[in-house]
């Protein structure tokens, strides 16, 4: 799409770059063009930028709905680093701040201002919005809309009606980063979009590395997980308050610089922990669901979930919080059978009973993502209704691994029957019994010992069956229907399988390469938006550690999160181009006029004394 000059201008001086990441000219286009869009873009697509661009260059004032308040502090201070007009407006301001925030809003001081979507039902705001020049109305984090996303917020439901007491509606730019189409109707529909643009661009974060383990001790694959991956940013994620606390304070003892977060501690606490991490006083953060939605920190470098989420909505945006920057990242899960269990207990608490069935196939589709064998990226893409060619991506567990094909036709042929066998009633801890031949009290009721399947698995332990039923489902070849207490049942790929005569063979891992591949982007322009995968050889990692102590002292004496100044990738973008001249700067990814102006001298002091101290450079 071919944009003013205007348009160009203010990407280059803001933000750095000379071209737009994939459907953010589109999406731009139809805002500026006065469009309501909807926009269904990864984390790291850079969705912000499909609203920021505009709110530079319409007149007026940008509102920009927002969910959470450290994610509108992290956006306005890296706005306030480029040179833009922007404010926030929410519960953590003094009184003295939000006058003097309302009534340079009221003059139309600012380009963005954010907001909480509860602040919107104040009348007293709503008096502000009227008599504002409004621009644009982005509404971020916009599946909180809907009751079957994995974020609702009530609230939310009430911008649509607040939008439409103003004196003349703007255009409503709508962004989310997961949606389903049920809950891509709803946002469409509760915000009223008026014939909409929408696009979406895809679901797939290439530059994430997925993969599920089922080891026998979990912290014990943690530690040595950490042992290659805890000097760098991450997140343990972990299903409860109480496996928090123990996860944090083994670490602590193990030397590891890390917090917590839950909604279990003191807010104070809580905002201080999360504080932490956001300027690097702290490499990891073990935290529940609690900590993330909103965070903007671009070089998390792993998320490791200790325990399986409930649905592959929650994991993918928990997932996707890593790697915001296009950089390499390592997405980990470690999976047990006592998470179905936790997930249930959890499922349980306050639902009715059509969203607890809901919940229970969502669950069931996550466990199926745990035991499948083919590509774990072509699993979720699927899931999010994108088809996905490649039938392996290179960059996962499942395609990456060196495996073992383990033929279990014979077992799932037994495994198949004993379902039929017992009646389609029963879920796979009956079945697993049966096969095993265990004389249980029910198994004597029923009379199950007298089928021809009883006992045919003696030499499997009932784990094993279960894992081997659970591979079944993941492959489409058994359905599990009910919700807290599943049954089995075959389904028509079931008989035509039975048919055909065909092997069936579940993977197993037996040896695994020494680190994570991960996929090397599709950045051709040398001043694309997300940074090349770049391995650092050792000198180039010694001018990057002195990079982000620089970073981290200026970030320091203005008080902003270290990748507000400069993110990863630019680091990285400077190592692999060493430029020596504010001209050469400027033709690093993430470095913008105003960026050149204001800490352009001081990384380019660092290049040199590094350049200078190593024979191989010739200044």
């Amino acid at each position: 799409m071919q944009f003013d000059t205007e348009v160009l201008a203010t990407l280059q001086n803001y933000f750095g770059f000379d071209s737009f990441k994939k459907g953010q000219d589109e999406i731009i286009g139809k805002v500026l063009d006065g469009a309501d869009v909807l926009g269904i873009m990864p984390t790291g697509a850079g969705k912000s930028l499909c609203y920021q661009i505009p709110a530079l260059v319409l007149t007026g004032t940008t509102i920009v709905i927002s969910p959470l308040i450290s994610l509108m502090k992290d956006q306005v201070d890296a706005l306030t680093q480029l040179g833009a007009r922007a404010a926030f407006i929410n519960s953590s301001l003094s009184r003295e701040a939000l006058q003097s925030i309302t009534m340079k809003a009221r003059s139309g001081e600012y380009r963005l201002i954010y907001i909480a979507p509860e602040r919107l039902e104040m009348e007293s705001f709503q008096a502000v919005l009227g008599s504002m020049d409004i621009a644009l109305v982005a509404v971020d984090e916009a599946h909180c809309i809907s009751q079957w996303g994995h974020d609702f917020r009530p609230s939310y439901r009430k911008i649509e009606a607040i939008l439409d007491k103003l004196p003349k509606r703007p255009p409503v730019a709508a962004f989310t980063a997961t949606a389903t189409p049920q809950v891509k109707t709803d946002i469409i529909n509760m915000l009223k979009l008026k014939q909409p643009h929408v696009l979406v661009t895809g679901f797939d974060r290439e530059n994430l590395y997925y993969e599920v383990e089922k080891p026998s001790d979990k912290f014990d694959y943690l530690n040595n997980f950490l042992g290659k991956y805890g000097h760098s940013s991450g997140i343990i994620y972990c299903s409860t308050r109480k496996t928090v606390d123990s996860i944090y304070s083994k670490l602590k003892n193990l030397g590891y610089s890390c917090t917590r977060y839950h909604a279990g501690l003191p807010e104070k606490e809580r905002l201080a922990n999360q504080e932490a991490f956001i300027h690097e006083q702290s490499s990891i953060i073990v935290a529940t669901v609690a900590f993330g939605m909103g965070i903007d920190k671009s070089n998390i470098r792993f998320v490791l979930h200790y325990n399986m989420p409930k649905t592959l909505e929650n994991y993918y945006q928990e997932a996707g919080r890593g790697g915001r920057d296009g950089e390499a990242t390592v997405c980990v899960l470690l999976y047990s059978p006592a998470d179905i269990i936790t997930n249930k207990f959890l499922i349980e608490k306050g639902k009715s009973n059509y969203a607890r069935t809901d919940d229970y196939k969502k669950l069931q589709k996550m466990i199926d993502y745990c035991h499948t064998g083919n590509c774990l990226r072509q699993y979720i893409l699927r899931y999010f209704g994108e088809s996905y060619l490649p039938e392996e991506c290179g960059n996962c567990g499942s395609c990456h691994n060196i495996v073992n094909h383990t033929d279990i036709t014979v077992e799932a042929q037994k495994i198949l029957s004993c379902i039929k066998r017992t009646g389609e009633r029963f879920g796979s801890g009956m079945v697993a019994d049966v096969l095993r031949g265990a004389r249980t009290t029910k198994i004597k009721n029923l009379g199950f010992e007298n089928l021809s399947t009883f006992g045919l698995m003696p030499e499997y332990s009932k784990s094993n069956i279960n894992e081997m039923i659970s591979y079944l489902v993941a492959q489409g070849l058994v359905d599990v229907k009910g919700g807290n207490y599943p049954v089995l049942s075959l389904n028509s790929a079931a008989y035509e399988w039975l048919k055909s005569g065909k092997q069936i063979t579940i993977k197993r891992v037996i040896k695994k390469e020494s680190s994570h591949k991960v996929a090397a982007g599709k950045n051709s322009n040398l001043k694309a938006q997300s940074g090349a995968n770049l391995e650092l050889d050792n000198d180039s990692q010694v001018l990057f550690e002195a990079l982000r102590q620089l970073r981290r002292e200026i970030a320091g004496e203005q008080n902003v999160p270290p990748f507000v100044v400069f993110s990863d990738a630019t680091l990285r973008d400077i190592c692999r181009k060493l430029p020596i001249s504010e001209t050469a700067l400027l033709n690093v990814s993430g470095v913008g006029n105003y960026k050149l102006e204001k800490y352009g001298q001081q990384f380019l002091t660092v290049i040199k004394e590094h350049m200078q101290k190593n024979t191989d450079y010739r200044l």
